[in-house]
């Protein structure tokens, strides 16, 4: 064994105290941290021959690195859709690098039969019933992706055709339609050989609505002549959380064949309140879900999980047929259920947070988030020189400026907050006026965090 290795092994425990303590320190500064860093980051240094061993390489990136990093996993980033991770996520998180599991497949670990148990929990938790399956992916991408897979499978079962021997191209044209798509959408369309022009945008519903028109989305059906397509509804749109009439939706195949694929990367956390479960109700009439877990599930990245009605096509697409690897008989293995074979335990972060705090503990953060993102957007409204571009429905404000908000004042702006250290709002474009977005989904964010983040924008201004 090489030497460093050897002296570093020999002093793992007091290695793993130094970063803890660095940790404990970061995370003790973090509400005070600037919460985004914009200078210039340190020039590249070229690779050390003999190298430092882990306290010198702890103490070089505690001095030249770790100033630099951003606090997104604090109560002031904004930015996106951030979580951050709760202590029980974070625990969880360390422990799955000390067990450094490849949660691929059952042979000779527990680990699989972990994630499979928080799943379940996972899909007791959004309302969907026994008949979805799912697995941890990395991210809402990746879960979009794996949905549309199955989608695609689907259309070439109603066609007569296997997409996942044939190709996609024994599809013929494929339509997919839906009313306010996220952008990885149209990235899971080119991945899968669809296409992103086969992306049809249907209509929404008038009055600063980004809801789909379920009656132009009826018709648009109709059009196809009876030709199988999939409809991507969403549970929660980027701009103002806006939500489908996921049942209106569903309801819709008595009349038209379609495979509903539900992007609820967020705003399927609304299941988790009474006062808001009402937003998600038809979701488990979907073929397929997509929910992001390092959002408001605030676990640490990356994680997020799929689930489907269809394992079948998802194993058609998916397997891996090698011999080592074993047949996907019974329960599949999951490196037949996603593209990756091997794995991080991604499930553990989220097990721990889960049993940790409990269906009530995640929904306190959701309802907090919701009444925080409120209390912002009657702020915004009450600021001479902003205005709101949409209602806040759930945890997002939606804004820009008052007077003539050209993209390159509202981006002023937007630089302006970030260069305050007290916040971070992330850019827009809706209704074709550029405006920024405030996303409310960390844990650790409190009232005392609205008025500093009003504050910052007040003076931004």
């Amino acid at each position: 064994m090489h030497r460093t290795l050897a002296d570093d092994l020999s002093r793992l425990p007091e290695l793993l105290q130094s970063a803890r303590d660095l940790a404990a320190r970061e995370l003790a500064g973090l509400p005070e941290r600037p919460v985004v860093h914009l200078g210039k980051a340190p020039d590249r240094e070229a690779l050390p021959a003999g190298g430092a061993g882990a306290q010198g390489a702890l103490a070089r990136f505690a001095e030249r690195w770790a100033p630099g990093f951003s606090g997104s996993a604090g109560p002031r980033y904004l930015g996106f859709v951030t979580g951050g991770a709760t202590p029980a996520s974070l625990a969880g998180d360390w422990l799955t690098g000390v067990y450094d599991q490849n949660g691929s497949g059952a042979a000779g670990s527990w680990a699989t039969a972990l994630e499979r148990e928080t799943v379940s929990w996972l899909r007791a938790l959004f309302g969907l019933g026994e008949a979805h399956s799912g697995a941890f992916v990395t991210g809402a991408t990746a879960s979009n992706t794996v949905g549309l897979a199955i989608a695609r499978e689907w259309l070439g079962e109603r066609l007569g055709v296997s997409v996942s021997r044939d190709g996609a191209a024994a599809l013929g044209p494929v339509h997919v339609l839906s009313g306010s798509p996220h952008s990885s959408i149209g990235k899971a369309l080119s991945v899968l050989g669809i296409g992103r022009d086969r992306l049809r945008s249907v209509p929404v519903l008038s009055g600063n609505r980004e809801a789909v028109d379920v009656a132009a989305l009826d018709s648009a059906l109709s059009a196809l002549d009876g030709r199988p397509a999939i409809v991507v509804a969403n549970a929660g749109t980027v701009n103002t959380v806006d939500f489908d009439d996921l049942r209106a939706i569903a309801a819709l195949r008595e009349r038209h064949d379609f495979w509903l694929h539900v992007d609820a990367a967020f705003g399927g956390f609304a299941a988790l309140s009474p006062s808001y479960a009402g937003l998600v109700e038809g979701l488990d009439a979907a073929d397929s879900v997509c929910v992001d877990l390092h959002k408001w599930l605030n676990v640490p990245y990356d994680a997020a999980v799929q689930f489907t009605r269809r394992r079948d096509l998802q194993v058609a697409v998916f397997h891996n047929a090698s011999p080592y690897l074993g047949l996907p008989v019974g329960e599949p293995d999951f490196v037949h259920l996603t593209p990756e074979n091997s794995r991080r335990l991604r499930a553990l972060p989220a097990w721990f947070s889960l049993m940790a705090y409990g269906r009530d503990g995640h929904r306190e953060i959701v309802e907090r988030n919701v009444a925080l993102a409120r209390e912002l957007g009657e702020r915004v409204a009450a600021t001479h020189g902003l205005r709101l571009l949409a209602p806040v429905r759930l945890n997002v404000v939606c804004f820009t400026l008052a007077d003539d908000p050209t993209q390159e004042r509202v981006d002023a702006l937007a630089r302006a907050v970030a260069a305050t250290g007290e916040a971070f709002v992330t850019p827009t474009v809706y209704d074709g006026t550029p405006g920024l977005r405030a996303a409310f989904s960390n844990w650790r964010t409190s009232a005392a965090d609205v008025d500093r983040i009003s504050g910052a924008v007040a003076r931004a201004l």
